[in-house]
């Protein structure tokens, strides 16, 4: 009846075994199997895609009784060299079908046919946080709104659950129309058809569910909680994964929140250390200094110099362990750095200066007789603002060089026209 079996017979229980079944099970045993084990696995409900087709492949063997006869007589192998029809060449998404009158799907939306789910976008904020906020860490509420499938007709856009192919597109979803830009000039271009609005089903009016008017989904307000840890860098994102918009047969996104660190009037940060500015008189910075430094915690520093210190102009210190706390390590921080700026006095009064004299180190300076001062030319030192000073000289070099070449040619026009000829 079926030609001549296999040299040998090969494995003939992995089909039950995938199942679930013994090799006594009845047709309606197998049904009920795979009808269970096919909806748990289906990969619109993010089951095993590979998992899904064996289960189909084990119900379309067992379920033909030719095919099953010779699966338990000779095996796999039998199928595939082409006794009885082969086995496993159907879709395994037809097959599930069948279940639910051919073109259902218990899941509502209609079958994925074996394609992947389209992912939803990502929607992103930008979450704006002060220096304090990521020193200390934060919970922000924010409210959002988010498209939702609608709860009535689970998404599904009608009353009764079903759909029609849309006449528009022939349940494409897309419609091509050309425009002609030119003589013997044509584009063709496609775009989404207007009347499903990409879909490819349209839903009758008298069916179309009353909360959702046929949309499928509906607008939803939502509180999400915004953990900011301590240590947070700018640019950092916080991410609540399948937040985003919801939409019929598509995986939903995500939203982001991205950090924007604002700028502190004090505090100056770079990676896990923090800078600040201060100011000394050149008292304090030749004699001494203590000031109090409030913190982004508000916790009070006393910062002073060391006895018989001397702080130079742009110098720096370093405090270690009250720079920044380093993210998921809460204990740990950098430094803080003091950057000093000392502020001298406009002009000093003649007593003034001989007091400092007596007090400083004597300045080294090559003797000169008065014979060496009488044959040098006196000079006077102004102020000057140096960046200033560049940049106005700069301005007129420039003035200058458009000058001359004005006077070189005279008329722009003219010079166009001796490179024509």
């Amino acid at each position: 009846m079926f030609g001549r079996g296999p040299s040998r017979k090969s494995d003939n229980t992995k089909f039950y075994e995938i199942l679930g079944v013994p090799k006594t099970a009845s047709p309606e045993d197998l049904k009920k199997a795979y009808k269970k084990a096919a909806i748990k696995n289906h990969p619109d409900k993010g089951g095993d895609p590979e998992k899904f087709k064996e289960l189909a492949q084990a119900y379309e063997v067992l379920s033909d009784p030719e095919k099953r006869e010779i699966y338990d007589q000779y095996g796999e192998d039998a199928l595939k060299e082409g006794m009885g029809g082969g086995g496993g060449g159907h879709d395994p998404f037809d097959i599930f079908s069948s279940f639910f009158g051919g073109g259902g799907h218990p899941f509502g939306g209609g079958s994925s046919r074996g394609r992947r789910q389209r992912r939803g976008e990502d929607v992103v904020h930008p979450l704006k946080v002060s220096l304090e906020d990521v020193y200390l860490g934060t919970t922000k509420k924010l409210s959002l709104s988010r498209k939702a499938l609608c709860s009535k007709c689970n998404g599904k856009g009608s009353k009764s659950g079903a759909s029609m192919k849309c006449g528009g597109c022939q349940g494409t979803g897309m419609k091509v129309s050309i425009r002609q830009f030119g003589p013997g000039m044509i584009q063709q271009m496609q775009h989404a058809c207007s009347d499903c609005k990409g879909t490819g089903e349209t839903i009758n009016d008298r069916d179309r569910c009353p909360q959702c008017k046929g949309e499928k989904v509906v607008s939803e307000k939502k509180v999400l909680e915004v953990h900011v840890e301590k240590g947070m860098q700018h640019s950092q994102k916080i991410t609540f994964s399948g937040q985003a918009d919801e939409a019929p047969d598509t995986v939903t996104g995500d939203i982001v929140f991205v950090l924007q660190q604002k700028e502190h009037p004090k505090f100056k940060r770079k990676g896990d250390d923090l800078f600040v500015e201060h100011t000394l008189s050149l008292t304090e910075a030749l004699c001494g200094f203590q000031f109090v430094l409030t913190h982004l915690d508000s916790r009070k520093l006393l910062i002073k110099s060391n006895p018989g210190e001397v702080v130079k102009p742009d110098s720096y210190k370093a405090i270690n362990d009250e720079g920044m706390v380093i993210y998921q390590r809460p204990f740990m921080k950098g430094k803080l750095y003091i950057h000093f700026t000392v502020v001298f006095p406009e002009s000093l009064s003649p007593d003034q200066t001989k007091a400092i004299e007596a007090v400083l180190p004597k300045p080294t300076k090559a003797a000169m007789s008065d014979m060496d001062i009488d044959d040098c030319e006196e000079t006077t030192l102004h102020d000057v603002n140096i960046e200033d000073e560049m940049r106005r000289k700069a301005q007129a070099q420039r003035e200058a060089y458009d000058d001359d070449d004005d006077e070189d040619h005279p008329g722009g026009a003219q010079r166009v026209q001796c490179a024509q000829q």
